[in-house]
C-alpha cells in the first residue's frame, strides 16, 4: 500500500504582465497592496501581492530583453517559459502555478522519474527589500514540471534556502479585504487528461472528478479544472474548445466580508459580475485573469 501524502502549499501564482506599473496600477485599484519592485538576475522582474495565508501573486514583467534572451539560451526555464507563453498569448495572462517545498532537488528527480521534468533546476539569489527599507539577499532553488501536451501553463515547486525573516504585515493588510487564494482555476477540454500532471503537483493523489471537470487539494487551496460547460456555470465564459491544453484562467480569493468587498470596488468603479454568490472582475490590463472574491469566516 502507497504511502500517504501530505499536499504541498501554494507558494505563488505567475503572471505575466506588460509592465510592472501598469500592473501595481491596476492591482491598487482593485485594493490590493503592492511590494516594491524587485529584479531577478535573469532579466525579469516582479511586483508582488503578499497575503496572510503565506500565498502571493507574482505580477510578472520584462525588465531586460536581452538579458532574458540569454538566460534562455543558457537554460533558463522559468525565462524560456516566460518568453514561450508572451509569444503564444501575449503580455497579459496567468502561465503557472509554484508549491512550496523542503526539498526541491528531490522534487526535480520526482518529476524526471515520472518524465515530467520541464528543464534543468534553477538555483538564484536576489536581494529583497523589507516595507521598511532595509535590502538584504534571498535565495531560491526550483525544481520545474511539465507537460508537452500543455505549452501555455507550466508549474514548479520553490524552496527557500536563505530568506531574511521580515515583517510583511503591512504589505498583507488589503482595502479589498482578502486574506489568502482559495482556489486556482485551470481550464481544459478534458480535464482529467491532465489529472496525474496537476497531482503530482500538489503531491496530493485525491482527486475530485465532477460533470465540470475535476479538483485537486493543495494544503490550504483548491486547484480545478474546469470544462467548457464549467467555465461557463461558473464564470459565465466560453472557452475555446479546439485549443487543447490547461490554460490559466481565474484566481479565487477569500474575504470575511463580500458586501465590503463590492463596496470598495464599486467605489473605485471597479466592474463586478455576480456568479453562484461569488463577486468577479474581468481580466484587464495588468490583470491576466479573472478575479473572484468569495466570502469565507
Amino acid at each position: 500500500m502507497p504511502s500517504p501524502r501530505t499536499p504541498r502549499p501554494l507558494d505563488h501564482v505567475v503572471l505575466p504582465v506588460p509592465d510592472l506599473a501598469m500592473a501595481r496600477a491596476r492591482h491598487a485599484a482593485l485594493g490590493f497592496t503592492v511590494a516594491p519592485d524587485a529584479l531577478h538576475p535573469f532579466g525579469t522582474e516582479n511586483a508582488c501581492v503578499f497575503f496572510a495565508d503565506n500565498s502571493y501573486l507574482e505580477p510578472l514583467a520584462v525588465a531586460g530583453r536581452e538579458d532574458c534572451e540569454a538566460a534562455a539560451i543558457a537554460g533558463n526555464v522559468f525565462v524560456a517559459r516566460d518568453q514561450a507563453y508572451r509569444f503564444r498569448q501575449g503580455d497579459n495572462g496567468f502561465s503557472a502555478f509554484v508549491a512550496g517545498s523542503s526539498d526541491a532537488a528531490a522534487d526535480d528527480a520526482h518529476f524526471r522519474a515520472l518524465g515530467m521534468s520541464g528543464g534543468e533546476i534553477l538555483e538564484f539569489s536576489r536581494p529583497m527589500r523589507s516595507p521598511d527599507g532595509v535590502e538584504s539577499n534571498a535565495s531560491f532553488r526550483l525544481a520545474f514540471a511539465a507537460d508537452l501536451r500543455s505549452p501555455d501553463f507550466f508549474g514548479f515547486t520553490v524552496q527557500r534556502l536563505n530568506v531574511p525573516a521580515v515583517d510583511r504585515t503591512a504589505l498583507t493588510a488589503h482595502d479589498n479585504g482578502v486574506a489568502g487564494i482559495a482556489e486556482l482555476v485551470l481550464s481544459e477540454p478534458n480535464p482529467t487528461d491532465f489529472q496525474y500532471f496537476v497531482q503530482e503537483l500538489c503531491n496530493n493523489r485525491e482527486v475530485d472528478a465532477h460533470s465540470f471537470g475535476m479538483t485537486i487539494e493543495l494544503a490550504e487551496t483548491r486547484v480545478t479544472v474546469l470544462n467548457p460547460a464549467g467555465m461557463q456555470a461558473w464564470y459565465g465564459r466560453k472557452a475555446s474548445t479546439h485549443s487543447r491544453g490547461l490554460r490559466g484562467r481565474a484566481i479565487v480569493y477569500r474575504v470575511g466580508d463580500l458586501a465590503a468587498t463590492r463596496s470598495m470596488l464599486e467605489g473605485r468603479g471597479v466592474a463586478t459580475r455576480t456568479i453562484a454568490g461569488r463577486l468577479l472582475v474581468d481580466e484587464a490590463p495588468g490583470q491576466g485573469a479573472i478575479y473572484a472574491f468569495e466570502e469565507i469566516r
